[in-house]
């Protein structure tokens, strides 16, 4: 009798655990979204799909390269500024001529009247002044834009790893939601185990029905443990892409993102917010810039230049003597005829920017299509939720009808087994059912490039 007693009170306590409403799991996780990510004193940490995002931009190794570019950018323009300041240079020549001017004039001697040197020897230090150059604001003008193209691209790339996130983020989700199902469908054939094992010892039932439930139940321990492997990779594997560390015992946060998918829905889905439509819009502003650089190209150059030297001979070069000597001027450059090559070549970029525009709209209606099988998706999710309730319920009723029957030994214990894998399988689906809805609404926010709170 006292063993009777015993196993009728595991029965009581595991029944409850069992019978609890089939999204207890994912309300418990659900629960947690109002509490800051940082679990209270032994309690686990949130995993919040927001905040993981964002870590996992920050923590990206390209993250740096949008202030290394900024710094590239600042050299480039420092270099660009400093050719409208004096230009300095020092030369230095020694030669020697084969033949040399000779005057035709003789002396009473009969040697000319003079003969230049034909060793020069020649130091001197140039000195020059833009005074007009429309290429230097242009080449500025492209490199601003370049910066900004090229930082627009860095961007773009580390918004890919919202979606990585998201899908390492929803893996954990899904086998913890699965987990808790687990967990209770083990407590009740735990309890089942041991209420057939004492009807065997008093021979009330057969070691085959005891056998059914407790290979049912070793069976569920090892799908918990294959659960567990499974979430410590896929916990590892989002510990990787967001940067840091993670709490093996951390729990996600199921997002609720009805109202902000509403909202956005409700407004006419606009993808304006990606990342990739800043880089389009740098990339067409760049070849603009570059249009802009190539056509003046053929415009005149202005400049003042001057010259002070030292050599042997200096600018008198009948006297063949050390002499110091100055030049100056002004300096027109202009190549009045390039053949039509700056013309091609803003053509050439008025043609790439075409390029960039038809891309752009392929974007667009890659976007489009996304968005049509997410919002299709969510729909059909949100109708088979509500369904699961009903279905579970349907399936908690025949478990319980199941159980008395084997109780009253007129249903055999595989039979029960089979009612209570189906009552898990209801579970399951429903489980895997809510994180893929809340999966979908956030794929459909970082479609439409809508940040996840």
């Amino acid at each position: 009798m006292r063993t009777l007693s015993f196993f009728f009170v595991v029965f009581v306590i595991a029944v409850p655990a069992f019978a609890q409403p089939p999204s207890l799991a994912s309300t418990a996780v659900k629960a947690a979204a109002d509490k800051p990510s940082v679990g209270a004193p032994g309690q686990p940490a949130a995993l919040n799909l927001g905040e993981l995002q964002r870590a996992a931009e920050a923590s990206d190794p390209r993250a740096r390269e949008i202030s290394l570019l900024q710094q590239q950018w600042e050299l480039r323009d420092r270099n660009v500024a400093v050719q409208r300041l004096p230009a300095f240079g020092v030369d230095s020549l020694a030669q020697y001529q084969t033949d040399v001017p000779t005057s035709p004039l003789t002396t009473p001697a009969g040697t000319p009247a003079f003969v230049a040197p034909k060793k020069t020897y020649e130091t001197l230090l140039r000195v020059e002044q833009r005074l007009f150059d429309p290429t230097l604001s242009r080449q500025a003008a492209l490199q601003r834009a370049q910066l900004a193209e090229d930082q627009a691209r860095v961007r773009t790339a580390l918004y890919a790893l919202r979606q990585q996130v998201s899908d390492a983020f929803f893996a954990v989700a899904l086998l913890d939601q699965r987990a808790g199902v687990l967990a209770a469908a083990i407590a009740d054939l735990s309890a089942r185990a041991s209420e057939m094992e004492a009807r065997v010892r008093e021979g009330t039932a057969l070691r085959a029905d005891f056998a059914a439930i407790e290979a049912s139940r070793i069976q569920r321990l090892q799908e918990e443990d294959e659960l567990r492997t499974n979430r410590r990779a896929a916990l590892q594997r989002l510990a990787t892409i967001v940067g840091r560390p993670l709490d093996p015992a951390a729990t996600p946060v199921l997002p609720n993102l009805a109202s902000e998918v509403s909202q956005v829905r409700a407004a006419g889905p606009q993808a304006r917010g990606r990342p990739e439509f800043a880089q389009f819009a740098r990339a067409r502003e760049r070849l603009e810039r570059q249009r802009e650089a190539a056509v003046v190209q053929a415009q005149p150059k202005l400049s003042a230049f001057g010259r002070v030297g030292y050599g042997r001979p200096g600018l008198n070069f009948i006297r063949d003597e050390f002499d110091t000597y100055g030049v100056g001027g002004i300096r027109l450059q202009w190549n009045a005829w390039s053949w039509g090559t700056p013309t091609r070549e803003s053509e050439i970029a008025r043609l790439q920017g075409d390029i960039v525009t038809a891309e752009e709209e392929a974007f667009v209606r890659t976007l489009e299509q996304s968005t049509r099988t997410d919002e299709a998706t969510i729909e059909r999710l949100e109708r088979t939720v509500a369904s699961d309730a009903q279905i579970i319920s349907l399936r908690e009723e025949v478990e319980r009808a199941a159980r008395a029957r084997m109780q009253e030994g007129v249903l055999t214990a595989a039979d029960y087994v089979t009612r209570q894998s189906e009552l898990v399988q209801s579970r399951y689906a429903r489980a895997s059912h809510d994180v893929e809805l809340a999966q979908a609404r956030a794929r459909l926010l970082v479609t439409l490039g809508v940040e996840v709170p």
